[in-house]
């Protein structure tokens, strides 16, 4: 059964659909007729069909008794209208016209896919640089807006499409616009720290700020989705006094505040390499001052013997000058209690043979560590080579040694040939115990090897006559 019921008179039909390309929202009216023309556009004939595209919904809008209605077809939909389709319009089949007339409908195509753009221009207003607050400065914006209809139940109730005007819908966006961008510009420079002379070089930032406060607010007041926002230029007016005044301020401020951070940085590089020269001259004096020190550790470690030896040689040496220069005051000089004339002094005697004999055991240590370290053919080699140029290697103890020109004596300690020794290294060895009177001496002169205490020249050494007692002769 047809929505109208029985069709009485042969009206023409209607394909009801919109071919329109780039539209948001678009009234239909029969072929040949202008919108809004004439009442006939809002009729609905028998057997008219409906044509709606994927994409689109069509929005029937009518009047009844209790006020005016809305039916949306989404497409895609192309069929005849009928009741079942049209399950509200069904209720209105008659009621104008007693069911002989087509029945009164207004119908609008939404656009739900299609993206509308809007150019949008906001003329010169004064932005206040936070520094300068008396020099407003002219600046224009442009830019343009893309939004579409997405919940068009939610667009129709906030716009009336019974009266509804394209341009005059645009216009309100576009007032809109203006409104909110102007009113994020002009406070960017206080609440975003922003200088006035840099707002154009910024514009990624302001574009940012103004797009996140504008899309709750497009959306929300004209059922529409903001799907981008982009401002092409910011413009101040250059030619504007106060733009003039705010550049020679800021102008200097700018190339003092340049200078003065280029010469910071040209001073904090100067002073780091500065403290860096520093540095590597204390790192490479320590270096060198480490190997010194272990080059003096590695020569003091390998020559510890050498290094010890000489030490003590010193301290002999010195204790032997002393004791020479003690019996030289004491035998024959004027400080002795010998008498005036001179004579032997037995306190500095006995006082010459206690150092003589510390000495002497000094030097006796010394020499057996000596011995004990070398080989008995390195103890033999150090004996030849201290022999004087013009003396020859004594013979065995068994031969004749050749004479020797001058007094000194060789001597058999430990089994080893000791020499040659003059008296006082004797007097020490004796003092320390290495000489005895029954040791086996020789020098230059002698026939063959004989006792210490048969040499008459030793015999004073051991406390007089070795061979014979202590006492002297009876006197003859």
């Amino acid at each position: 059964m047809a929505i109208f019921g029985k069709e009485k008179s042969g009206g023409l039909m209607n394909m009801i659909r919109c071919d329109e390309e780039n539209y948001m929202i678009w009234k239909w009216r029969p072929e040949g007729q202008d919108a809004n023309s004439t009442k006939r556009e809002n009729s609905i004939r028998w057997g008219s069909s409906l044509r709606v595209k994927d994409g689109e919904v069509a929005v029937f809008v009518y009047k009844q008794k209790d006020g005016t209605m809305q039916d949306f077809i989404e497409g895609p939909f192309d069929e005849i209208i009928k009741t079942k389709n049209f399950p509200i319009l069904a209720s209105i089949v008659g009621l104008a016209y007693g069911g002989d007339t087509p029945f009164q409908a207004e119908v609008y195509f939404i656009n739900l896919q299609g993206n509308n753009q809007l150019k949008f221009g906001v003329p010169y207003f004064d932005v206040f640089d936070p520094r300068f607050p008396d020099l407003g400065v002219p600046m224009s914006v442009r830019g343009t807006i893309t939004f579409s209809i997405s919940d068009y139940k939610n667009f129709i109730k906030l716009n009336r499409l019974v009266n509804f005007d394209h341009d005059q819908f645009r216009n309100q966006i576009k007032d809109a616009l203006i409104k909110y961008v102007k009113g994020v510009v002009v406070n960017l420079p206080s609440e975003a720290g922003m200088p006035v002379m840099q707002m154009e070089r910024k514009i990624l930032e302001i574009n940012e700020r103004v797009e996140d406060y504008l899309k709750p607010r497009i959306e929300g007041n004209f059922g529409v989705t903001m799907k981008g926002f982009d401002i092409e230029a910011l413009s101040l007016d250059k030619e504007s006094e106060c733009y003039k005044q705010l550049w020679q301020l800021t102008a200097g401020n700018t190339a003092r505040t340049v200078q003065a951070q280029a010469d910071l940085n040209i001073e904090n590089i100067q002073q780091a390499q500065r403290l860096n020269l520093k540095n590597m001259e204390e790192t490479m004096r320590i270096q060198r001052e480490e190997a010194q020190r272990a080059q003096r550790l590695q020569t003091e470690e390998a020559h510890i013997a050498a290094h010890a030896l000489d030490q003590q040689t010193e301290v002999l040496k010195a204790g032997v000058q002393n004791l020479g220069q003690m019996g030289t005051i004491n035998m024959g000089g004027s400080g002795g209690t010998g008498g005036a004339g001179g004579g032997l002094n037995p306190a500095a005697a006995m006082t010459g043979m206690a150092m003589g004999g510390a000495l002497g055991q000094q030097m006796a240590q010394l020499m057996r560590n000596m011995g004990q370290n070398m080989q008995p053919n390195q103890s033999q080699q150090l004996s030849v080579s201290a022999m004087p140029p013009q003396m020859t290697t004594p013979p065995p103890l068994s031969s004749t040694p050749p004479p020797m020109p001058n007094v000194s004596f060789f001597a058999s300690v430990n089994n080893q040939q000791v020499g040659p020794l003059n008296m006082q290294q004797i007097q020490q060895m004796v003092q320390s115990g290495q000489i005895t009177p029954n040791t086996m001496v020789w020098k230059q002169g002698m026939s063959g090897w004989e006792p210490a205490g048969s040499i008459v020249d030793l015999q004073t050494l051991f406390g007089g006559n070795a061979g014979n007692s202590s006492t002297p002769p009876p006197l003859v």
